[in-house]
């Protein structure tokens, strides 16, 4: 009985499937048939909505069924069909909860499927879809939703950017955020905003209002999800655009593969698709990268987003977040800080308590105070934590990897603000490069170089160095005063104006020495007539100021040696003079001059180069370098660990893990002949016919082997031939053309 109404429940299934493909082909002829359908569907649909939950597993089958029938080809009955949306989504908001997995599934795929085939529009659908995500207990359904969205959000932004369905979810995206503070519903927001931002569907300031309004809710998961946005939203979105560009297809594989296997529909299908995948990721080349701002860039009011996440989950004694997630919200304040330069004096008071070797988790607090201190921040303010860190970490009682740490975030704190230290914590800091642990000489060392550089005067002058000391007495190094700025200009112009006057001058000189070749051959052709004597007793300017007195002794010096001579006193000026000079030089360019298309090419060659030289160590001049340091990237808790990590003295065991590092395991030493072979096999390629031959049974072998030792001269010569012809033609299968 039972195997009777499985076939029969079979039957009907073919019986809609081959009907579906009739109506397909011609929906004028099989009308009809639709409207019988049609009938039964609005049937099965009235027993759905009086009681779901008492449905036979029968009626649900055929009405699941009849649904699927109907989304296929509701497009072609516009007429008949055009309440059929409506009913999907009645049945979906009342009984999402009692509906049979299965059928649920189908509704939700058929509204979909209804909006590919645009009889309903994405704004219909995400309104009807979203508020179940945010209701629903089902934990399938709501993966299942979330999806959906996903995918419907990336088909509608797929060819042109749809602002308008993109604002419409995003203020309702904002409303779930804001309506209730207190409630979980928020995760959904943050998720789907993520989400987007990842795959680049949202670039604008819109998602970043809606995740900074996450950012201020009460609800510890959903300030988490916010926070996380801000501090790795953008590292995630480049990761996905480095994966998708490392995306490529073999076609040297793929043509080779069409050409020696059977031809058929479905390899060429493969084929034109991997062609047009090809094609595809091309123009992306060739495309214009688009200018993503980062998500920190596009938040508005920085400084009161800034106060207010401080106030209200660090500053707040009632507030119950854990370490680590206070720890994210402080990560995330203090990158604002720096960044846009904000000032919140009441955050670096805050950090008191907790800058102590004690504090589980002091390394990161040490990198956030890092990452809060700018060139604006008051210098009395951040002395007493430097003297803090120094009372605390730095001492000889501490251990060696403490007191790194300790004076590797003083120089991260000092990189920004170099006017926090005091002239005699500095020379007790740098006395530490005596010390016995690596790790701490490193530490004392790096920040005894970083003081070389932007406060030399601090040091005492046997720890200044000849540079400094040199620069000093020169007037070339100056100390910057608290809330001075370096005047903007274009980075590197100076060493494009340098290129330009090193080329006028190889000019000059090609273009005298190519007079110098004339006026010789003149002289050789002139029967001693001086033109230059003359030139120079008839010199009006000369004249006018009198006769000069030369004396014996100048008249003998040679006249190469005399102008070598005036040449280097001519360029020996006044050392402000030539600051001066310099100064008017890099601004008459900038000022004066139009950069042509060679000119920027050229001078984005010559920063590539300066670069390069910092780098190799050819360019010393790093002051601005380690001012203006690069802070969008932030400072981890690994940078201030790092000093202490290599003073460490590692185990036996540490030191052959870390030099077994980056190797292959011990099943990976084989020979290349065997890499190569398992190579081979992992991209699916067979070997080669002689590689067959060398695994052949020898008893298989000898008989041809024989015959080959009696051959005649003759029949050698024919059948070299013949494996000569055989391999311009492509083999014995001729497929090589």
């Amino acid at each position: 009985m039972v195997k009777r109404k499985v076939a029969a429940l079979e039957k009907v299934e073919a019986d809609l499937v081959n009907l579906q493909y009739k109506i397909r082909r011609d929906p004028r002829s099989y009308a009809q048939e639709f409207y019988d359908q049609w009938l039964a569907y609005e049937a099965q649909r009235q027993i759905f909505i009086s009681s779901p939950s008492t449905v036979s597993s029968d009626d649900t089958k055929k009405f699941h069924d009849l649904v699927d029938l109907v989304a296929h080809v509701a497009s072609l009955y516009p007429d008949l069909a055009a309440p059929f949306p409506d009913h999907l989504k009645e049945l979906l908001n009342q009984h999402h909860a009692t509906l049979d997995t299965e059928l649920r599934e189908k509704v939700v795929g058929s509204l979909v499927l209804l909006r590919r085939k645009d009889v309903i529009d994405s704004t219909s659908l995400l309104t009807t879809l979203f508020p179940i995500l945010i209701t629903t207990p089902s934990k399938s359904l709501r993966s299942l939703l979330y999806t959906k969205i996903i995918s419907d959000l990336r088909e509608s932004n797929s060819k042109t950017t749809n602002h308008r369905l993109n604002k419409t979810i995003q203020t309702v995206l904002h409303n779930l955020v804001t309506s209730d503070r207190t409630s979980t519903k928020g995760m959904w927001a943050t998720r789907i905003t993520r989400e987007l931002w990842r795959r680049q569907i949202w670039t604008d300031a819109k998602p970043c209002d809606v995740m900074k309004e996450a950012c201020l809710s009460d609800n510890e998961k959903v300030v988490v999800g916010g926070v996380r946005f801000f501090l790795g939203g953008d590292k995630e979105r480049e990761e996905m655009e480095d994966e998708s560009s490392d995306d490529d297809v073999d076609m040297k594989k793929i043509k080779h593969q069409g050409e020696i296997n059977k031809k058929s529909k479905k390899r060429q299908k493969a084929y034109d698709k991997a062609i047009f995948k090809v094609k595809k990721h091309e123009r992306k080349k060739q495309a214009p990268h688009p200018l993503n701002f980062s998500a920190l860039h596009l938040i508005h009011d920085p400084q009161g987003f800034a106060e207010k996440l401080f106030q209200k989950h660090l500053q707040n004694t009632k507030n119950k977040f854990s370490l680590d997630n206070k720890l994210l919200v402080l990560q995330l304040v203090t990158r604002l800080v720096g960044l846009h330069k904000l000032t919140i004096i009441s955050l670096y008071s805050w950090f008191v308590r907790y800058l102590t070797p004690k504090q589980l988790n002091v390394t990161s607090f040490l990198a956030s105070l890092a990452q809060a201190t700018h060139n604006l921040v008051p210098p009395d303010v951040i002395e007493p934590l430097m003297v803090k860190i120094a009372n605390e970490f730095v001492s000889e009682a501490s251990a060696p990897e403490v007191a790194a740490a300790g004076i590797n975030s003083i120089r991260e704190v000092a990189i920004r603000q170099p006017l926090c230290m005091t002239e005699t914590l500095l020379q007790d800091l740098v006395l530490y490069q005596r010390s016995k642990d690596k790790g701490v000489v490193m530490a004392a060392k790096g920040l005894q170089s970083l003081y070389r550089e932007v406060y030399p005067e601090l040091l005492q002058k046997k720890y200044r160095g000849k540079k400094a000391t040199m620069g000093l007495r020169t007037g070339e190094v100056k100390q910057r005063k608290f809330g001075e700025e370096e005047e903007g200009g274009i980075e590197g112009i100076e060493l494009l104006e340098k290129y330009k006057e090193e080329q006028k001058q190889k000019r000059a000189e090609e273009r005298l020495e190519n007079g110098d070749a004339e006026k010789k051959d003149d002289e050789d052709e002139d029967d001693g007539f001086n033109s230059d004597e003359w030139e120079i007793g008839s010199t009006d300017s000369e004249s006018s100021a009198g006769w000069i007195d030369v004396s014996d002794d100048e008249a003998d010096v040679p006249a190469k040696k005399r102008q070598r001579r005036d040449s280097d006193a001519s360029q020996a000026p006044n050392l402000v003079d030539a600051e001066e000079a310099e100064a008017d030089r890099i601004s008459k360019l900038a000022t004066t001059s139009i950069l042509t298309p060679a000119d920027l090419l050229k001078l984005q060659e010559l920063r590539r180069e300066a670069k390069v030289d910092r780098v190799l160590g050819k360019d010393s001049k790093r002051k601005k370098e380690l001012i203006d340091r690069h802070i969008e990237d932030g400072v981890t808790a690994d940078d201030i660990e790092l000093p202490g990590q290599l003073g460490k003295k590692l185990t036996r065991e540490e030191r052959i893990e870390l030099a077994n590092a980056g190797k292959p395991g011990r099943d990976e030493h084989k020979s290349t002949k065997a890499i190569r072979q398992s190579k081979k096999e992992a991209e699916g390629k067979s070997t080669t016919n002689k590689e067959k031959a060398r695994k052949k049974n020898f008893l298989m072998t000898i008989g041809k082997a024989r015959s080959k030792n009696k051959r005649s001269l003759t029949e050698t010569k024919k059948s070299l031939k013949a494996h000569i012809s055989r391999s311009k033609s492509g083999g014995r299968n001729r497929n090589g053309m």
